[in-house]
């Protein structure tokens, strides 16, 4: 059996039974993992190998563990910092947050691995211009430069631990206002301004071998009236013809406020993949999601599967040996600084107003 065009959250800290028939279901792709599914190590553990159990080749396994705000598994996994730490870190010495950056990526990595998750959906390529609550402190800078140096070293530290990397909100959610948890934005923008600005950390990242990228549930309307995640404009014209990108295309949760104006949820799925999304995060709404992988039941793409497949982690290794690797012990060393820097009330290099709830 492939990998289908869904990815699908579940219920609780272990599998039930209606979760086991519904990831056999040819539409089905992947999981994705939220707080709630999380109790202990031990427990998640469990809960993967129970997932990756279900069928042959195994469901893709993903989290949102990009630290600071958005960290789906806390006790006892080591808390991360959020990203805007490591541009305040730049402003003293850029080494030291490239340094910092890198790290923290293959601590995220090789804690993920340790209990069984492929990968996570960060980084955020998003620049904060001070606009967006739901970006903020998740944005690696304010600035072009900044976020391009800051999120390669980040990347390359999940690879250095054998996980990919998920670039989002491509082309840029952070020149907007409003939520699109909530709403839908619109970014009235030029396009050179977006290109020279906000694609180009995207661009730096796929010129070094980006995996995936999630586009947003944002409208340009210099290039397109349709959100960037329901457009083949932006999707296949520019991010895979003119940009040259050949990983992977997450549509962003189909249950989000702004993806409603695309139509109902079936409908949703069917214009993401349209438009030229890989696989569709459908979470939050079971009914919703039976009734898209039921559409989606004869649903086939080659190439998609293709790219899937690479996602997979390399190393699911006990955490014991990544203990052992002397990336560890600078990990530590940089979690240890950041708590020196927040004690001693280092500003961050973000908008402390833009702080939001839930976000993906």
């Amino acid at each position: 059996m492939s990998l289908g065009p869904v990815m699908l959250d579940v219920a609780g800290t272990a599998l039930s039974a209606e979760d086991r028939e519904l990831l056999q279901h040819p539409a089905v792709g992947g999981v994705i993992l939220f707080a709630r599914n999380y109790q202990n190590p031990m427990q998640l553990v469990a809960l993967t190998a129970a997932i990756r159990a279900v069928r042959e080749p195994h469901l893709l396994v993903a989290v949102d563990q990009e630290g600071g705000r958005v960290q789906r598994f806390r006790e006892g996994f080591h808390r991360l910092p959020p990203a805007g730490y490591y541009a305040a870190l730049r402003q003293q010495s850029p080494e030291a947050a490239k340094h910092a950056a890198q790290r923290m990526g293959w601590l995220m990595a090789s804690e993920l691995q340790a209990v069984g998750v492929d990968f996570s959906f960060a980084p955020v390529l998003d620049l904060d211009r001070g606009l967006s609550r739901v970006i903020g402190d998740r944005a690696f800078g304010q600035d072009t430069p900044t976020v391009m140096a800051l999120t390669g070293a980040w990347m390359q530290g999940a690879r250095l631990a054998g996980m990919v990397s998920v670039g989002k909100h491509f082309p840029g959610h952070g020149g907007v206002t409003a939520d699109s948890h909530e709403a839908l934005p619109c970014d009235e923008r030029s396009w050179a301004t977006l290109w020279a600005e906000d694609i180009a950390p995207f661009g730096h990242l796929i010129a070094q071998g980006l995996e995936a990228v999630m586009p947003s549930h944002v409208v340009y309307s210099c290039v397109d009236a349709a959100p960037a995640g329901f457009s083949a404009r932006w999707l296949q014209e520019i991010l895979r013809g003119q940009m040259g990108f050949q990983g992977v295309i997450f549509s962003d949760a189909l249950d989000m406020a702004a993806a409603a104006a695309v139509g109902d949820f079936v409908g949703r799925a069917k214009a993401a993949l349209a438009a030229g999304c890989d696989q569709l995060l459908m979470c939050n709404n079971r009914a919703a999601a039976i009734a898209v992988v039921e559409a989606l039941a004869d649903y086939r793409d080659l190439a998609a599967q293709a790219r899937l497949s690479r996602l997979y982690s390399r190393h699911f290794t006990p955490l014991q040996h990544a203990q052992q690797q002397p990336y560890w012990a600078e990990a530590e060393a940089v979690l240890a600084q950041f708590a020196a820097d927040s004690a001693s009330g280092m500003t961050l290099a973000y908008d402390p107003t833009t702080r939001g709830g839930t976000v993906l």
